[in-house]
């Protein structure tokens, strides 16, 4: 295959995968069924990045001890300021709802949220996006806006106008972490970390596929 064949070939996986996909989740698949919609999106996504020339598994292993203390903390801190002011304006009664009323479910989604939704997610988004459709987008600004811009597609299925930005911006945020600062095991720490903020703050009410009312 050429390369150009090749591009249009990933440039159409690429459609596929980040539009197509989050556009029928949303449009045609039943709440109920998101979880199920979302592993088998993962599962593919692995096996395309299986099928990825010069792709190792190895490389999701590296770099986990110099990992920026610094950074995490400022992010965190950042993110509490910004997801407390937003729970203020929105939904001031639901303020950390889940650490006051629902203590057990609050430390399940803390215990579980990086292993099941984080890192399956940064694979996904950030390592196949990257290793096997950056070719796609030379310019690293532009990588960056259209992988937070895909990351906020996922997430339309649940259907509120707060899930979509918060998950663009974020995307955005893990997108420079892979690239800049870290890469798959930064992103992966600061997505876990920022996941966790939102469910803690109140706001995991727009993130929850059972409070969608369809």
């Amino acid at each position: 295959m050429t390369d150009a064949a090749d591009l249009r070939w990933r440039r159409a996986e690429f459609l596929l995968l980040y539009v197509g996909l989050p556009v029928v989740f949303a449009l045609a698949l039943p709440s109920v069924l998101l979880p199920a919609g979302f592993l088998g999106a993962t599962a593919l996504a692995l096996l395309m990045l299986a099928r990825t020339p010069g792709f190792s598994w190895s490389e999701l292993l590296e770099g986990w001890r110099g990992l920026d203390v610094r950074l995490i903390v400022g992010v965190a801190l950042a993110v509490s300021l910004a997801l407390g002011a937003l729970v203020w304006l929105l939904l001031p009664g639901q303020a950390l709802a889940l650490p006051r009323f629902a203590t057990g479910l609050w430390i399940a989604i803390l215990l579980l949220y990086p292993w099941l939704s984080a890192l399956p997610q940064e694979v996904m988004f950030r390592v196949l996006f990257f290793r096997r459709y950056g070719a796609l987008f030379p310019d690293r600004r532009i990588a960056v806006g259209i992988n937070g811009a895909v990351f906020g597609l996922a997430h339309l299925a649940y259907w509120n106008w707060v899930a979509v930005p918060l998950a663009t911006l974020g995307g955005m945020l893990f997108a420079e972490a892979y690239l800049r600062r870290g890469g798959f095991p930064m992103a992966s720490v600061l997505h876990s970390v920022c996941g966790m903020l939102v469910f803690t703050s109140g706001l995991g009410l727009f993130f929850y596929h059972g409070a969608i009312g369809r």
